[in-house]
């Protein structure tokens, strides 16, 4: 079977990515085709991946500053030759979904979530502080860019979903039907450590809609220590917002990461993600998480048993919920145990099956449990 895959963007490295990787091994030979790609913001290890970035690569300023041609993304994916495929597998979160492929390719998309620039557009400004030049002029060119997104999607012959949050925007924004696969995480990287520090932990790129500004201010009020793992552009104001128990360490090489996962208090993720990998490395750790009650941490996380939940997208919620809760009193082997229900070998499996299946003509069981909602066992 000749595969191809297919992934949005490729100049940042985050969960999108870890999925591509995972991909990546179990299609070695397949090439990979994005609208743009930056080496030099990539894992070392894509150099030597066959990877074809569309036409738009070419542009000035784009690896950097991609959004001003976002008008192009559509053009972008359409443009790419994808003759001769068996099996075309996208992994996106805007735009990849909708290449063209011949009429005997099976188009599987790995839905990661419909783009959310474009279908939760006030959210989506309000949380990235939009100028009003941006907010005055992204109105009228995302409706044409919905329209083009929403055609796009019937291109698709099965979509996938990694969460039930996305699952529930696949049918209401594509009208389809979708199965359902939760990402892949490393477990097996992570260790328990018998030893556990008092500081709590936040690994995380620094951009408005991960939240963390709700972490710095709850631990201004609460005074205990917090350690802030990563980088992003909202770093400086939010270490002039911190207090001196919040401390920035930026981004560390990887055995380090893992060390401060390992013995923090208990992890923390304040943001509404799509599904959230970095609590499950936490978990996988050992170490328990106190997450917002929103999006896939409602089928990851489990009350009293792996973390906890704070409600209000609040400093007051958040700090509240870190005062009732007591890491000490969850079982870091019971925590482990449920974060292995997440692994690569799970992921590797569905996911097979499902395109075996899907080629096949038949109904995978992922396909039958993202239809019924049926609960799985691991949220």
């Amino acid at each position: 079977m000749k595969v191809a895959l297919v992934c949005s963007y490729l100049n940042q490295y985050g969960g999108a990515e870890r999925v591509l990787d995972v991909l990546h091994e179990m299609f070695p030979q397949a090439p990979i085709y994005t609208s743009i790609y930056a080496p030099e913001m990539m894992p070392e290890v894509y150099r030597t991946w066959d990877i074809r970035p569309s036409f738009l690569n070419r542009l000035p300023f784009i690896q950097s500053h991609h959004q001003p041609f976002l008008p192009l993304y559509p053009y972008a994916f359409e443009s790419l030759d994808l003759d001769g495929y068996d099996l075309v597998l996208s992994n996106t979160s805007g735009f990849a979904h909708g290449v063209i492929t011949h009429p005997g390719t099976t188009h599987i998309c790995y839905c990661l979530t419909p783009a959310r620039f474009l279908w939760s557009y006030p959210a989506y400004a309000q949380r990235e502080r939009l100028g009003r030049l941006s907010r005055a002029l992204l109105p009228f060119l995302l409706t044409s860019l919905r329209t083009w997104d929403a055609q796009a999607a019937d291109r698709v012959d099965d979509f996938v979903a990694i969460s039930r949050a996305v699952q529930e925007r696949i049918r209401k924004i594509y009208r389809r039907p979708s199965a359902l696969i939760y990402p892949p995480v490393r477990t097996n990287d992570f260790a328990v450590s018998e030893e556990v520090d008092d500081y709590y932990l936040i690994v995380s790129r620094l951009v408005p809609y991960k939240r963390i500004d709700l972490a710095v201010q709850a631990f201004n009020r609460l005074g205990r220590p917090l350690v802030i793992v990563g980088d992003g552009r909202d770093r400086a104001a939010l270490e002039r917002m911190a207090g001196p128990n919040v401390r920035f360490v930026g981004r560390v090489p990887d055995a380090e990461r893992k060390h401060y996962l390992s013995h923090c208090r208990a992890f923390l993720f304040p943001g509404e993600e799509d599904f959230g990998i970095a609590p499950l490395e936490a978990s996988a750790s050992g170490r328990p998480v106190i997450a917002y009650a929103g999006g896939g941490a409602l089928e990851t996380i489990v009350e009293g048993v792996t973390g906890t939940f704070f409600h209000e997208p609040t400093p007051e919620s958040l700090a509240e919920a870190v005062e009732r809760f007591d890491p000490a009193a969850c079982d870091p082997i019971a925590i482990r145990q449920h974060a292995d229900r997440f692994g690569v070998a799970r992921f590797k499996d569905e996911l097979s099956r499902h395109i075996a299946a899907v080629m096949g003509g038949a109904e995978s069981p992922e396909v039958l449990r993202g239809r019924d909602g049926a609960a799985d066992g691991r949220g």
